[in-house]
């Protein structure tokens, strides 16, 4: 349905009239939550909407997530807290300078090098290398592996095509996590700085890592730095190439990238929902919910909604304040938030520097997923910039 059906016109009628709606399934239900400010409401409040179930709806209708309680995004209250302030020590503005300036030295490259061929798949050739080095990087991860684990990632959370089952996507999930496994052993002895090693010194330390909290939170990370910024590369290009008013702006410096960047993650919203618990009964815009119910809040109806975005269905670039919910909001604020923002703004800047324009030569083609939301394949060419550079 997501893949194949533009629901801006649900949203648009649910967040008008039923701003907190229940969804029938075969075996219960969840309750869907489109409005901007409902939403922030649940993001806050941990307390009665926990996510230590699991915060995917699949999941959530499934029975629960294993990792609940064990992994950054389902587990709440003070552990939460504690194993996120350790591994927001490497992933500051500060921590995070030395792997920016690659960032941007290797996005150049491969933009560089798709500006000169004839025909690119952004998805296939430049959006996957560019999060999947500096989340691999940030884990020392070898180059011999990453490959493994590109692949991997791409079937955990979503599919290619429509016939994709939630076998090879357990299956995925389940070779990411033996790589960490072998891979936290074989660095018990010299754990290193890296994220990695900063987990595997978390579990002699006073947080007291299990060694399941340590593969979940690496299976976390990689995903999370991975996936995401992946789609939301391919969903800009994407959204230039059929706004050329808005690709000129960049282009003469009248939109600074930085505040193009956050109406880019706006726009893409490369996470449709975020899955939570009801902990006690409660009411919600007047609805009465039952402690157990599970509520999904849809950033993908958040992120359009016109009492907090101005015309939210047109892409504008300069649109300030932008408070968008493409990382959400409270203590699960993304941990790689400032990683996605230097990712993202490294693939804009060499686009402006190396690029006069670019357009479409075959059929985009989407993920098919509840959870993520973008392109899986571009089919583009560029036109390579009058006033060359040097890179």
């Amino acid at each position: 349905m997501h893949a194949e059906r533009d629901l801006s016109e649900v949203w648009s009628l649910l967040r008008e009239q039923e701003p907190v709606a229940w969804h029938p399934t075969a075996d219960g239900g969840f309750w869907v939550v489109s409005r901007y400010e409902t939403a922030v409401r649940v993001y806050r409040d941990t307390e009665t909407y926990t996510s230590s179930r699991g915060n995917v709806l699949a999941t959530l209708l499934n029975g629960g997530d294993p990792a609940g309680g064990k992994m950054l995004p389902v587990s709440d209250g003070p552990r939460h807290m504690q194993i996120r302030r350790e591994l927001l020590r490497a992933l500051t503005p500060r921590a995070l300078a030395g792997l920016g300036e690659r960032i941007h030295d290797a996005t150049r490259r491969l933009v560089v090098e798709a500006v000169a061929r004839e025909d690119c798949d952004l998805g296939r050739d430049v959006a996957p290398y560019v999060p999947l080095a500096a989340i691999c990087d940030l884990l020392m991860v070898p180059e011999e592996d990453r490959e493994l684990l590109l692949s991997q990632s791409k079937l955990a959370l979503a599919s290619e095509t429509p016939d994709g089952t939630e076998m090879e996507a357990r299956l995925a999930r389940n070779e990411i996590l033996l790589y960490f496994s072998r891979l936290a052993r074989s660095r018990q002895d010299a754990p290193g700085d890296d994220i990695l090693g900063l987990l595997i010194q978390m579990t002699r330390s006073s947080v007291a890592l299990t060694d399941q909290e340590l593969l979940y939170n690496a299976y976390s990370l990689l995903l999370g730095g991975d996936e995401t910024t992946r789609l939301s590369m391919i969903g800009t290009v994407h959204a230039l190439i059929h706004r050329p008013d808005e690709w000129a702006r960049l282009k003469t410096g009248e939109v600074p990238i930085a505040t193009a960047v956050e109406e880019f993650l706006r726009w893409t919203t490369p996470t449709l929902h975020a899955g939570r618990v009801a902990t006690t009964d409660t009411t919600l815009d007047g609805r009465e919910i039952a402690q157990g119910d599970i509520v999904t809040i849809w950033n993908s109806s958040a992120n359009f909604d016109p009492a907090q975005f101005d015309d939210p269905g047109r892409l504008r670039l300069s649109r300030s304040p932008n408070r968008h919910l493409t990382f959400a909001q409270g203590p699960h604020f993304c941990l790689g938030a400032q990683l996605a923002r230097i990712e993202l703004t490294a693939l804009v800047t060499a686009l402006v520097e190396a690029a006069d324009g670019m357009e479409l030569i075959g059929e985009p083609k989407r993920l098919y997923s509840n959870f993520l939301s973008g392109f899986h394949s571009l089919p583009v060419r560029f036109a390579a910039a009058a006033a060359k550079k040097e890179f």
